[in-house]
């Protein structure tokens, strides 16, 4: 589902022709975004590397390889809120063991998102990438819990 979620975002991006319209519709999905409660918003969460305040919990359903990524996420950033938006359709409701296989960088191509943002907001994705890499690491080594 979270491929087919992905899709349809790629899907809109190339229907709209301007950036503008793409960087709206990346707004509108951060204000559609589930929010994150406020006692999740712990520096344990906090996203290093953004220039804004980038909070992800990871959720994971199950044990092992086959376990369910998901993961709750906020920012103080309207359109970073969009971007971990686009990041959860891309990841979440995978098995953690394709996690790791995922080429954000090339999904994220996909959307132009590489060649429209700021250096600071696409070290931010990077950063937030990085997290979710990380998550998805130590539970497939057994270091979650």
């Amino acid at each position: 589902m979270a491929q087919e979620d992905f899709d349809e975002i790629a899907e809109t991006f190339a229907f709209l022709d301007d950036w503008e319209d793409r960087y709206r519709h990346v707004i509108e999905m951060g204000r559609d975004l589930a929010p994150m409660d406020d006692a999740l918003k712990v520096p344990a969460n906090k996203v290093d590397g953004c220039a804004s305040q980038v909070w992800l919990f990871p959720r994971i359903d199950g044990q092992g390889p086959a376990a369910r990524f998901d993961f709750l996420g906020d920012s103080d950033a309207m359109i970073v809120r969009g971007l971990i938006a686009v990041l959860h359709a891309l990841f979440a409701g995978r098995p953690m063991a394709e996690i790791p296989g995922i080429d954000a960088n090339a999904e994220l191509a996909r959307l132009g998102l590489d060649a429209h943002l700021s250096s600071q907001r696409s070290n931010g994705v990077r950063a937030m990438v990085e997290r979710i890499r990380l998550v998805a690491a130590a539970h497939l080594d057994g270091r979650d819990g």
